[in-house]
């Protein structure tokens, strides 16, 4: 990491509220990652190895971000962020606390885990457009893109680490304390939420969208921009197909090569390497994020993804989790960077609510199509039919975007602003990278 990479990113962190935030976000993210995989190995153990069963959970918890995802952005554009993360936050602290009671005590059964992930996914639809938007308001003008490579990193780390934790965790405590784990992880980031004072220099003041907050005027911004269509649209197809890896490690370990929840721990922490080095490698790039770089590494992550399915043991799996980690994380920073900073501000939370709608909302489809190619063909092929499809979607969309991208933004505190029929009303700050 270059000294001039290094200053960003301790002044950010230097800024209290952000550090803060930050800090609750990665404990209660990696709690929340955590219970996600735990989760799948409680479902197979409930209903005998069934890799549907736990394709079918996983849909209900992200099946709300597919209904009411695009009313978190509404939300996350009309009323105070941080009231709504305490509201949501709460209720999925609440949720977890009861998915580990009835574990632990012996009186969970696979409707309840049903119904748990489905309230899950209720708070987390409301919680991801404002979560994220909420960054621009802690820091100042100059920080924010720093603020929004570092948060990227931190929800990758997250996504990474916290389910090898959670097959470590299994193998020797079994599933219902990692449910009580992640409870206690949110009382992290309800307290960063209270102690953000108010009275702090605010980050850049947004101007209210005149009239009322409508999807449609979000909708409008994203097909006009070809900034913002590409890589929501190419997280669409590696959401829905590609970025499956809480359902397919698990199918792997137990289904192909037969092993426990100690084995899928150690594909989870070879999975977590690969993610974290990525995550490190983009929070500390100062360059800003390019339509070409997300197109070639979301085609490298294809090619890794599908290499995984033809891997003849446990050991090559593993190795091979290394780079697919990696690779995975640019890309989906890579996205959101760009989605980030092409919104204009007072649109953000409504095309933050689009983008998790396809990254996540896609999950319901991909999910059970995961589960039921495993139970047919096995659980190898869905990872090669994941990568192929990640694959071959960017490279059609590199064919229908050429020549339509803009040159890449500037950093600098007045570059111009070309790609948006917004561009008057954004502030140049907002053009900045993140990771």
């Amino acid at each position: 990491m270059s000294a001039g990479s290094r200053m960003p990113v301790r002044a950010t962190l230097a800024v209290r509220n952000f550090r803060r935030y930050l800090l609750g976000q990665l404990t209660s993210n990696i709690g929340t990652w955590m219970q996600r995989a735990a989760q799948d190995l409680l479902v197979l153990h409930i209903t005998g190895d069934s890799g549907s069963a736990v394709g079918i959970v996983t849909a209900l918890q992200f099946l709300p971000q597919t209904l009411f995802g695009l009313t978190g952005g509404i939300l996350a554009d009309r009323y105070p962020k941080r009231r709504i993360l305490l509201v949501t936050q709460t209720a999925m602290g609440v949720q977890s606390l009861l998915l580990g009671l009835l574990t632990v005590t012996g009186a969970v059964n696979l409707l309840s885990v049903y119904v748990l992930a489905f309230a899950l996914g209720t708070a987390t639809a409301a919680d991801s457009p404002a979560r994220n938007a909420y960054i621009s308001e802690l820091v100042d003008r100059e920080r924010v893109a720093t603020a929004i490579r570092l948060n990227s990193a931190q929800f990758n780390v997250a996504r990474s680490v916290g389910p090898a934790l959670a097959g470590l965790t299994v193998a020797a405590f079994g599933t219902g304390p990692v449910f009580l784990v992640n409870a206690a992880s949110y009382l992290a980031v309800l307290y960063g939420l209270i102690t953000i004072r108010t009275d702090d220099p605010p980050g850049p003041r947004r101007p209210r969208a005149p009239g009322r907050t409508r999807l449609r005027d979000a909708f409008r911004h994203i097909t006009s921009t070809p900034e913002l269509l590409l890589p929501i649209s190419l997280v669409a197809f590696v959401g829905t197909f590609g970025l499956n890896f809480q359902v397919t490690t698990s199918l792997v370990a137990i289904t192909a090569f037969h092993t426990g929840a100690a084995a899928f721990g150690y594909l989870s922490a070879a999975y977590a390497l690969g993610s974290l080095i990525g995550a490190i490698y983009g929070a500390s790039r100062d360059k800003p994020p390019t339509a070409r770089r997300l197109i070639s590494t979301t085609i490298v992550f294809g090619a890794l993804e599908a290499a995984q399915g033809l891997m003849p043991d446990c050991g090559s799996f593993m190795a091979l989790l290394i780079p697919t980690g990696f690779a995975a994380v640019i890309v989906t920073t890579t996205a959101n960077a760009l989605t980030q900073l092409h919104a204009d501000p007072h649109l953000r939370g409504r095309v933050m609510s689009v983008y998790f709608l396809v990254l996540l909302g896609g999950t319901p489809v991909g999910a059970p199509l995961v589960g039921l190619v495993s139970d047919t063909f096995g659980a190898r092929s869905t990872l090669v039919l994941g990568g192929l499809v990640s694959a071959s979607s960017a490279l059609a969309l590199a064919v229908l975007v050429k020549g339509r991208i803009q040159r890449p933004i500037r950093i600098t505190a007045t570059a111009p602003v070309t790609s948006s029929p917004f561009a008057a009303a954004r502030p140049a700050g907002d053009r900045q990278p993140d990771s």
